[in-house]
Formats: structure tokens, C-alpha cells, sequence
């Protein structure tokens, strides 16, 4: 599997404005987000974009995600978010985390110390930590910044026709 990490900075007159426009530049504005935790199934390729590619799926899929983000409307204030991950370096199965924060060092901080603790947790080793963190200063708007590690989209469609055909497994089963 290929999990996307991209980011997304955005502005605008209020902060959900600010958050759509970091979605947008991130590429995940037209999808209905859903939060994962933050594990990284085995064999899990984690692709760092500068910009987004585009992600399959039709407005309104269903979209698996984990997402820092972080907004402000506080003149001279910063918004920062980041994710960071590890992973074992055979099997590739690992741990995501997320944090937001007024600072970059803040940011970086915590996500080292809670994947420290995370392998501690689980008494297990992983490889080398690795984290993509972005910030934005707040001038005279609402301000957002995000990180989005992206796992797969699903469209509603596709649940509709999963469900018809369990009841057309009942019926049959009934009818015997």
C-alpha cells in the first residue's frame, strides 16, 4: 500500500476558510475525511510529495487519512503541524503520529518523544524516525496549517453494492 504524506497551507477569512485552503493545497478538499489511528499496515510504502498526486476516487469518497493540522487568527502567532512515522525495516508495518503547535521545534519535539514512547509501549524497534512538519505565520487572516498522510479513498457506491449482495446471500440462504 502507498500512503501519501502531503501538506497544505491556507489563509482565508475565517479559520475553517484558512483549513478548506490547506485541504485544497493538499489535495483532499473534495473527499469526506475519515481519521485513522495511527498505524501503518505491513508492507506500507510512505510516499513524500511536495504536491499532491492526485488521488482516485470521485467528490465525496470516502478518504482514510491522518492529518495534523493547526489554526490561528492570532496576529504575529504561528500554526505548525507535522506527522512523523517509523517503520520496521523488513517487514515495513509501523506508527504514525500527529502533532500540531505554536512553533517548529514544539512540533518536532513531540513527535520524536511520542514515537520514542510508542516503540517503548510496544517493547518493539523500529527503524529511523522520519517527519514532514509545516508552519505558517498569521499576518492579518485566519491561518492553517496541515500534514495529511493519505491511505485510500472508497466511494459510497461501492458499500451500496457490497450491501446488496450480502442481502442477496441471506435471501438465498433463507429460501433453502
Amino acid at each position: 500500500m502507498n500512503i501519501q504524506v502531503t501538506i497544505g497551507k491556507g489563509l482565508g477569512p475565517t479559520e475553517l476558510a484558512a483549513f478548506d485552503q490547506a485541504l485544497v493545497k493538499a489535495g483532499v478538499a473534495n473527499f469526506n475525511l475519515i481519521y485513522l489511528s495511527s498505524v501503518l499496515p505491513p508492507d506500507a510504502k510512505v510516499i513524500v510529495r511536495s504536491k499532491p498526486k492526485p488521488i482516485d476516487g470521485n467528490w465525496g469518497d470516502r478518504l482514510y487519512v491522518v492529518m495534523a493540522q493547526k489554526r490561528t487568527s492570532r496576529p504575529n502567532q504561528e500554526a505548525w503541524a507535522g506527522i512523523g512515522w517509523i517503520q520496521d525495516p523488513e517487514t515495513k508495518q509501523g506508527l504514525l503520529v500527529e502533532h500540531e503547535g505554536n512553533s517548529e521545534n514544539e512540533v518536532r519535539d513531540d513527535i520524536k518523544h511520542s514515537l520514542d514512547a510508542l516503540c517503548r509501549n510496544r517493547k518493539m524497534k523500529f527503524g529511523e524516525q522520519h517527519m514532514k512538519v509545516v508552519g505558517i505565520k498569521c499576518q492579518d487572516q485566519p491561518v492553517c496549517a496541515l500534514v495529511v498522510a493519505v491511505f485510500e479513498s472508497t466511494s459510497w457506491r461501492a458499500n451500496r453494492l457490497s450491501q446488496k449482495l450480502s442481502n442477496l446471500k441471506l435471501e438465498r440462504k433463507s429460501r433453502r
